[in-house]
């Protein structure tokens, strides 16, 4: 089987857990966070897209995140889990590029978006009176595809500068998906310049939303030890609160991943980290802004009384036909 592998264009993905003692828990476990994921970020879209009180800059940006959010978890986890089950873990050449691409493209689409995100946030609370000037739906929808491009761009610079370099001996991947990093080692050459340039690549991508969020939030800051009413003040910090541990949750994983030093870096640490950010982070965004933003909920508990309203008056049709 090695032998063949070797003369072969796949892959072999040895999974989060190399050798799992009960991997049937662990397709539990990861089968429930996905299942989670999927149907709140549906949920959030599906609300945004029918309740016309979301119909707002700040829920348009939200129904992106949760769209790559979307995305992001289905690129990795189904196959992850397709592992868990059967003993032939492979990914082809094609697989692994079109995983790699996709998963760059949604991490840097993502890190923009999230910078905007503080940037819709800093007109509001500094700027009310403006806000619908200065986030008018051309310029939302310019926001949207930028940061859509701008993650594209990453993918497309980096997957066939990736997938260009020779792979001889093991095809072993020890991870659960085609992340750069670990797929680099299997290299016959050296990339250690390749990874030199990669590692300032997304330090830079890095840099551009943190910047726009550090600056936004520090206006924000500004503004809010400015204001007289303590209504005032909470209403900002609400609005902003949610973001706020959206963005750190986020960004501090991809500080671990693209930002620390290799010599920080272990398999088993790589991981971990990645496990977070491409499975728990799409299932806590938005049960973060649906459990802390109070529109949401209401939003949510507006469908709910419909859908009983509706039930009702079936019901009622049914009975009188009776």
């Amino acid at each position: 089987m090695e032998m063949v592998l070797q003369n072969s264009t796949d892959f072999i993905l040895l999974g989060l857990i190399t050798h799992p003692t009960f991997p049937g828990f662990i397709f539990a476990v990861v089968f429930s966070i996905f299942l989670v994921a999927v149907t709140a970020n549906m949920v959030m879209i599906l609300l945004i897209h029918t309740d016309s009180h979301l119909h707002t800059p700040m829920y348009f940006l939200l129904s992106q995140l949760s769209i790559m959010d979307t995305v992001y978890i289905c690129i990795t986890v189904p196959k992850m889990l397709q592992d868990l089950l059967s003993k032939e873990k492979t990914i082809s050449f094609l697989g692994c590029a079109l995983q790699i691409f996709l998963y760059l493209t949604l991490i840097g689409g993502e890190f923009f978006l999230l910078g905007l995100m503080a940037y819709d946030r800093y007109v509001a609370v500094c700027n009310p009176l403006r806000y619908p000037l200065l986030m008018n739906r051309r310029i939302c929808l310019f926001m949207v595809v930028g940061s859509w491009v701008g993650g594209s761009l990453d993918g497309f610079m980096l997957t066939p500068f990736t997938m260009s370099f020779p792979y001889c001996g093991s095809r072993e991947i020890n991870h659960f998906f085609c992340e750069i990093p670990a797929v680099l080692k299997l290299s016959c050459i050296d990339t250690s310049l390749y990874q030199t340039l990669m590692y300032a690549c997304c330090v830079l991508m890095l840099l551009i939303p943190i910047s726009i969020i550090s600056v936004s939030y520090t206006r924000i800051l500004l503004t809010v030890h400015r204001m007289n009413s303590a209504e005032g003040r909470r209403k900002a910090f609400a609005t902003c609160s949610s973001h706020i541990m959206v963005v750190i949750i986020f960004y501090g994983a991809a500080f671990y991943t693209n930002v620390l030093p290799q010599s920080y870096h272990t398999p088993e640490k790589d991981k971990i980290v990645s496990a977070f950010y491409t499975i728990l982070t799409p299932m806590l965004n938005p049960l973060i802004y649906s459990l802390r933003n109070k529109d949401v909920a209401t939003a949510l508990r507006r469908i709910q009384g419909r859908c009983t309203y509706s039930q009702k008056v079936r019901a009622g049709d049914v009975s009188k036909k009776y």
